[in-house]
């Protein structure tokens, strides 16, 4: 059974594509998407590694951050909304 995905998600051949609410600044570039690709259990360790010490919170940015392939720094400016997206695109993976 295909599962429906939000307005906002669409499969692409690298992952999802995630359309923003609000345009990320990426290098001074404004960006309205992003796609995030499948992670592999080498991400979810190096996530671990990466954040160690840091929380859990820290660890999933990380992730994302590696995943969506922008800095775990841009992800921090992300709005609520813009996070949270992409955390339902990374539950798409675990499904």
């Amino acid at each position: 059974m295909t599962q429906q995905l939000p307005k906002y998600i669409s499969e692409v051949a690298e992952g999802y594509k995630i359309s923003l609410a609000k345009p990320l600044d990426i290098d001074g570039a404004k960006v309205s998407e992003i796609v995030m690709r499948e992670p592999t259990v080498q991400d979810l360790l190096a996530a671990e590694m990466q954040a160690k010490g840091m929380g859990s919170a820290m660890q999933e940015v990380t992730m994302f951050a590696n995943l969506c392939d922008i800095s775990p720094e841009q992800v921090k400016t992300m709005t609520a909304r813009n996070y949270g997206r992409v955390q339902e695109a990374f539950k798409l993976f675990t499904d």
